[in-house]
C-alpha cells in the first residue's frame, strides 16, 4: 500500500478530498484541501479543472470500494433475499464504526442539491446502481413489485445511514429485521 509520501500530487488531493468532505462536508474551501494534500492551489488546478470537477472524482474513485462493501459477490450461491439482507448487514457493521458518518454518496446529494453539479452526478449514479441491485435481486427473489421494493429498500438503506451517521440511532438489531419484514411482505425468498 503507498504511503503518504510516495502518493502522486493527484492522488493526495482525491485522498484529501475523500477525508475532508466525508468529515467536514462539501463546502470544505480550497484552501484546507491543498494544505492537507500538501499541494499548491496551482498545482490543483492543473490537476483538476475546478474543486467541483476534483470532488466528483474523489468520488468516482471511491465508488468501487463503496460498491465492495455492501453487495455480495456476484453468483455467491445466496439467494436474492440473503443478498438483499446482506447488503444491510454490512450497513449496521459499518455504522458500529466511531468515524462512521453515513452514507457520503447521500450527504453529497443533500448538501449540494444541485443534480447538475458533477459530484451530485456521480452520487446520483452510485446510489441509482444500489436501487437497480435491489430491484434485480426483488425480481430474482419473486417480489410481486420489484421496483416498489427496491425504493423501500434504498429508503431504509438512506434513513438508517444518516441516522446512524449522525449518532441518532443504533442500528443493531434494527435494520437487518425492518428490511425482513419488508421482504417477508414483498415474499421474496
Amino acid at each position: 500500500m503507498p504511503t503518504a509520501t510516495n502518493l502522486s500530487s493527484r492522488e493526495r488531493l482525491l485522498e484529501a478530498a475523500a477525508t475532508l468532505t466525508y468529515r467536514d462536508g462539501v463546502g470544505i474551501g480550497i484552501q484546507a484541501l491543498c494544505k492537507a494534500a500538501g499541494v499548491s492551489k496551482r498545482s490543483m488546478y492543473e490537476l483538476f479543472e475546478s474543486k467541483d470537477d476534483l470532488l466528483a472524482a474523489s468520488l468516482e474513485q471511491r465508488s468501487s470500494a463503496f460498491v465492495a462493501g455492501l453487495l455480495p459477490p456476484a453468483g455467491d450461491g445466496r439467494s436474492p433475499r440473503e443478498r438483499i439482507l446482506h447488503v444491510f448487514q454490512q450497513v449496521e457493521l459499518q455504522a458500529s464504526a466511531p468515524e462512521f458518518q453515513g452514507c457520503r454518496y447521500l450527504a453529497v446529494q443533500i448538501e449540494l442539491k444541485d443534480r447538475s453539479h458533477p459530484a451530485s452526478q456521480v452520487a446520483h449514479r452510485v446510489k441509482g446502481n444500489l436501487t437497480a441491485f435491489f430491484r434485480a435481486e426483488a425480481a430474482n427473489g419473486g417480489a410481486s413489485d420489484p421496483d416498489l421494493l427496491a425504493r423501500q429498500l434504498s429508503l431504509v438503506f438512506d434513513g438508517a445511514s444518516a441516522r446512524a451517521g449522525i449518532g441518532a440511532d443504533n442500528l443493531a438489531g434494527l435494520i437487518t429485521p425492518t428490511v425482513g419484514t419488508l421482504l417477508d411482505a414483498a415474499v421474496v425468498r
